[in-house]
C-alpha cells in the first residue's frame, strides 16, 4: 500500500503564518505537523508516500527530503502556482500511486489515530473508499454525514469528516486533471453505496486557525 499527504492548499485561514510557510510545515510541540503523519504512515508499515504542493511548494523537498530520514521514500507530485483541490491533486498524482488502494490523509490535521487501523485488511476493502469520521466540532456543528451500521447517511450529519481514509484510485481513473474539489465525488459514492466508514472519539483536530494551533501547542507541551 501507498500513502499520498494532501499538502498543496494556500491556508488561508492560517495567515499571517502561512505568508511564509505551508501549512504542514508548520511546527507544533517542536516538530512539523507533517512529520507527525510521516512518522505513523512508517509505524503502519507504508514505504512509499505521495505529498502534493502547490503554495511555496519547493520547501517541501528542502525540509522533507527523500523521506530517508522516516524510513520512507517520498514522491513529489508539484501542481504549480494554483493547487487543484483534492480530487485534482489525486488525479494529477495517480501515477505515483498505482492500481492498489491508497491511504489518503489531510496534511493540516493533528491526531492520535494510528494509521495501522486502516491499513490493516485494506487489501481486501469491499468497496472504493472507507472513510473514519469524528463527532462534529464546534468550528463544524452541522457535520458532513452520518454513520448506520457502517452504512453512510447524508440526510443526518452527525460526524465530521477526518480527513483520513483508504481510497481505491478506480475512482479517479476516468476524471481529467484539472481543479476539482473530493466532496462532490464522496456523494457520488455514497449514492452508489460505495462507501463504508468507522467512527474515531480519540484526539482528532483541524488545524485550521493560529488560535487552534496554538490551542493544540499548549496541549501537546503541557
Amino acid at each position: 500500500m501507498k500513502a499520498m499527504i494532501l499538502a498543496a492548499g494556500r491556508g488561508e485561514r492560517m495567515r499571517p503564518l502561512t505568508d511564509a510557510s505551508p501549512k504542514p510545515l508548520l511546527k507544533v510541540a517542536g516538530k512539523r505537523l507533517i512529520e507527525y503523519h510521516l512518522e505513523n504512515i512508517a509505524r503502519a508499515g507504508i514505504e512509499d508516500v505521495v505529498i502534493n504542493y502547490a503554495w511555496l511548494g519547493e520547501q517541501f523537498p528542502s525540509a522533507l527530503g527523500s523521506g530517508e530520514q522516516f524510513g520512507l521514500r517520498i514522491h513529489y507530485s508539484d501542481e504549480g502556482d494554483k493547487a487543484l483541490e483534492t480530487a485534482g491533486g489525486i488525479i494529477r498524482a495517480l501515477p505515483f500511486l498505482g492500481t492498489e488502494p491508497f491511504l489518503l490523509v489531510n496534511g493540516d490535521i493533528w491526531t492520535d489515530f494510528e494509521f495501522s487501523n486502516l491499513t490493516e485488511g485494506s487489501s481486501k476493502l469491499s468497496h472504493l473508499m472507507h472513510l473514519v469520521l469524528v463527532p462534529n466540532r464546534d468550528h463544524h456543528p452541522h457535520g458532513d454525514f452520518d454513520l448506520d451500521e457502517n452504512h453512510f447517511l447524508l440526510n443526518r450529519p452527525a460526524y465530521t469528516y477526518s480527513g483520513m481514509g483508504i481510497y481505491s484510485p478506480k475512482i479517479f481513473t476516468k476524471l481529467k486533471i484539472g481543479v476539482q474539489p473530493l466532496a462532490p465525488i464522496i456523494r457520488d459514492m455514497i449514492k452508489q453505496q460505495q462507501v463504508t466508514g468507522q467512527i474515531y472519539s480519540g484526539t482528532w483536530e483541524d488545524v485550521g486557525t493560529p488560535e487552534r494551533l496554538a490551542d493544540l501547542e499548549v496541549r501537546l507541551t503541557r
